[in-house]
C-alpha cells in the first residue's frame, strides 16, 4: 500500500510553543498550516513571555505576518506568494483598522511579489475575552499552498 505525504513540523523559539507543546507550522503535502501567531518576543523566557509593541496593533500584525512567512519558508515555501488564506483575531474592536493597515502593508493585494501574486482570502474576527496574554492585540493564522517541487 502506498503511503501518503509526510507531515513535517516547524518550531520557533516562542515560549508558548514550548509551554503548550505545538508547532508554529505543519506542512502536509503541498499545504502549510501556520498556527495562531502573535508578536511574542522570541527572547523572553517560557515562564514569562513578553509581547512586542503591547499598544500597537499594526506593528503586532506586521510582526505576526513576518513570523508566518518565516514559518512557510522554513517548510520549503517561497513566502508571501504561497499564502492563500489568513484569519486575523483581534482583541479590541478599535484595533481593526490598524490590523487591516498592517495586513495591507505586508500582504495586501496591491503588492507584487517576485515569484507571483501577493494577496489572500482573509477574515477578521473580534474575540471576546482577549488572548492568553493581555498585551496581545492580534493573533493571525495562515494557510499556504506550495509547489510540490518545493
Amino acid at each position: 500500500m502506498a503511503s501518503g505525504p509526510a507531515k513535517t513540523g516547524f518550531a520557533t523559539s516562542s515560549p508558548y510553543e514550548e509551554q503548550i507543546g505545538y508547532y508554529r507550522a505543519i506542512r502536509y503535502g503541498n499545504h502549510i498550516f501556520v498556527s495562531g501567531t502573535t508578536a511574542v518576543d522570541p527572547h523572553s523566557p517560557a515562564n514569562a513571555p513578553r509581547i512586542l509593541h503591547p499598544e500597537d496593533a499594526k506593528q503586532q500584525t506586521c510582526i505576526a505576518l513576518e513570523e508566518c512567512v518565516r514559518a512557510i519558508q522554513g517548510l520549503g515555501g517561497k513566502g508571501l506568494e504561497d499564502i492563500v488564506r489568513v484569519k486575523m483575531f483581534v482583541s479590541r474592536h478599535e484595533d481593526c483598522t490598524a490590523v487591516g493597515q498592517g495586513f495591507r502593508e505586508i500582504l495586501g493585494k496591491h503588492n507584487r511579489g517576485v515569484g507571483g501574486m501577493i494577496g489572500a482570502a482573509a477574515t477578521m474576527i473580534v474575540v471576546n475575552g482577549g488572548f492568553i496574554n493581555k498585551d496581545m492585540l492580534v493573533e493571525i493564522e495562515v494557510d499556504a499552498i506550495v509547489e510540490m517541487s518545493n
